[in-house]
């Protein structure tokens, strides 16, 4: 059996490494490495695309948004920190952050156009009572938040403020799947009784 093993060996050479892993490939960016940064995008840029789509719901501007982000990890990969977390939570946390600032983006221009559109016709809006409104109603969301397990809080922030989907949640927990979906199930349920919300 051994002279099998030894002559395969021999005749197909040794076995292939592994590939280097997204941290590698990052840190090998950092040093201007092209060939790293074309690995890391072809590892990625799916997983960035998919996320910013689902923010964006625009494939246009998902793949605008996409190639943002990559130039900035070719800028910016010197920042990463591997103690603070891996490559791909670090690329996915830019991608996140730049898609919300393009819906904010998108959303305050729509708010301007309308503001544009209604000034003439409107008649003493209130800011002061608006941004009153406005502060109650985070107040109420803050106050129904705490009153959630810290599993269920971490649950909804992850999946709403922080946009991951249910398997990326489960691998930055590090719980299986359905633990984190049923976390934020019953976060849901108790933040809805919680704020008096009916369904």
């Amino acid at each position: 059996m051994l002279a099998i093993v030894e002559r395969d060996t021999k005749r197909w050479g040794s076995a292939e490494p592994a590939p280097p892993s997204p941290d590698e490939l990052l840190t090998r960016v950092a040093n201007g490495d092209q060939a790293a940064f074309s690995d890391l995008y072809d590892e990625l840029s799916g997983r960035v695309l998919g996320l910013v789509t689902r923010l964006l719901r625009d494939r246009a501007q998902s793949e605008e948004v996409t190639q943002e982000v990559f130039l900035e990890v070719w800028q910016q990969a010197a920042r990463f920190d591997r103690s603070r977390g891996t490559a791909a939570s670090w690329v996915l946390t830019m991608a996140h952050r730049r898609a919300v600032d393009r819906v904010r983006a998108s959303q305050a221009s729509h708010d301007r156009d309308t503001r544009i559109g209604i000034r003439d016709f409107e008649s003493g809006f209130d800011q002061v009572t608006e941004s009153v409104e406005i502060r109650i109603e985070h107040e109420r969301v803050s106050r129904a938040l705490a009153k959630l397990t810290e599993f269920q809080r971490q649950a909804v922030q992850l999946a709403y403020y922080g946009g991951f989907s249910h398997s990326e949640m489960a691998e930055q927990l590090g719980v299986p799947i359905g633990t984190v979906k049923t976390r934020l199930r019953d976060g849901m349920i108790r933040l809805r009784d919680e704020m008096g919300v009916t369904s």
